[in-house]
């Protein structure tokens, strides 16, 4: 990645999740980056390529933590890993300036289905349902994907609500749930007692 293109996206980045998509204009991000317009067109032919630019870097850092998260302790078993990920989630939304998720916010903004910012929300979307269940699946759990999209749900609304009110008991509330996917998911008989069901 050149300077320039690095600059832009720092620029974009914090100007997009912290003021809002729509709000924030190509000429406010060339400003704040120091670039000239036709650096910005040579790296990002339009606004919306920009966009999409800010969510694949939301995405990568996402997937780092979640990396982090599933390796940071050898031989952690895969309930501790769930739990990690989890963490990782809360300390987010306890940061200074949190606002909420960026691809939620980016839905918001972009409700079309075709448009490629929804798109780029519904990748990101899939790719960490998909890494839940897989994690979950590691657990023992006989019905990973139910518990994903609990756990999904869950993560969704502590993010809306960490940004409204103290995140504390948000964090607390959320965590609590994650534990209970856990404590309550359906073990193959084979594998074990089968524990009470969410059904």
């Amino acid at each position: 990645m050149s300077e320039a293109r690095a600059r832009l996206l720092a620029s974009a980045s914090r100007l997009f999740y912290a003021e809002g998509l729509h709000s924030v204009g190509i000429d406010r991000v060339i400003a704040d980056a120091g670039v000239t317009r036709a650096t910005l067109y040579r790296h990002f032919p339009g606004k919306d390529d920009l966009l999409v630019a800010y969510l694949a870097e939301v995405d990568k850092a996402i997937r780092a933590q979640v990396e982090a998260a599933r390796t940071a302790t050898p031989g952690a078993s895969p309930e501790d890993i769930v739990q990690a990920v989890a963490a990782t989630i809360a300390d987010g939304i306890r940061s200074p300036g949190f606002r909420g998720c960026a691809f939620l916010n980016a839905a918001a903004e972009y409700p079309d289905p075709a448009h490629p910012v929804h798109q780029a929300v519904l990748a990101h979307r899939q790719w960490f349902l998909d890494t839940v269940t897989e994690l979950l699946a590691e657990t023992g759990e006989a019905a990973p994907e139910p518990a994903a999209r609990h756990f999904v749900m869950l993560r969704d609304g502590a993010m809306a609500a960490g940004c409204l009110t103290d995140p504390a008991p948000v964090c607390a509330t959320f965590l609590l749930g994650v534990a209970g996917i856990l404590r309550y998911r359906d073990v193959p008989v084979a594998a074990g007692p089968k524990r009470r069901s969410r059904g």
